[in-house]
């Protein structure tokens, strides 16, 4: 199979990075979830208590973010710290939308994606992967759903790791994201206008899994 970038969009809790990163897994390409970068930098943020955007720029020049597959999981490292269950706590989840709407951050993490995608098939997923990151990739999605459902989806897989959180807090916490990564002037959250828009609120993860799979497979097999 030749080289393909494949970009799957949408807000939090819409499914697109579990989704995407078993499509990666059954094609066997790598997954780039762009996502989790801006948690790992915002994790790194408020640990050295960064506040001034220009002490945030410096702090996202330095920093090394890498993804391993470690026994079936993937797992996310900053500067060789394994921070995998750090970025998703509810501190990082307030304060990401901020850091990653500061135009130079944008600029610096979206070089170090695109640096993936160089020579490597992938899935990536994000907010942006398909409108700025890859925006001549070979197959583009977007993927929504309602708000109510999102909220659900991150109350369950908070809870499944450990966490207590509370629902409303998470509904809140979207409804802001939502806004403030749609608004912002760099690279807001916006379907590409050829990209194929799933709603996956009453879909099943593997219907939405094989929804992809099945759009690409017969793409491909036409070029073929």
């Amino acid at each position: 199979m030749k080289k393909i970038i494949i970009t799957i969009d949408g807000p939090a809790g819409s499914g697109k990075s579990a989704t995407a990163k078993e499509i990666a897994k059954r094609l066997n390409i790598a997954f780039l979830n762009t996502g989790a970068m801006y948690r790992a930098l915002t994790y790194a943020v408020l640990t050295e208590k960064a506040e001034s955007e220009d002490e945030i720029i410096a702090l996202a020049k330095k920093i090394e973010i890498t993804f391993k597959h470690i026994d079936g999981e993937d797992r996310v490292y900053l500067n060789n710290q394994d921070v995998t269950k750090a970025i998703i706590t509810s501190e990082v989840e307030k304060n990401v939308s901020r850091i990653s709407s500061i135009p130079e951050v944008r600029k610096i993490l979206v070089a170090m994606q695109q640096k993936f995608g160089e020579n490597n098939s992938l899935v990536a997923e994000g907010r942006d992967t398909g409108t700025v990151v890859f925006p001549n990739a070979d197959f583009k999605f977007f993927m929504k759903a309602t708000e109510e459902e999102r909220a659900k989806r991150r109350f369950k897989e908070l809870q499944s790791k450990g966490y207590e959180p509370e629902f409303e807090d998470i509904l809140k916490s979207i409804k802001e994201r939502d806004k403030i990564d749609s608004e912002r002037e760099i690279s807001p959250l916006k379907k590409a206008d050829d990209a194929i828009e799933i709603d996956t609120t009453f879909l099943s993860f593997e219907d939405q899994v094989e929804k992809i799979l099945n759009l690409i497979n017969e793409s491909l097999q036409k070029v073929e």
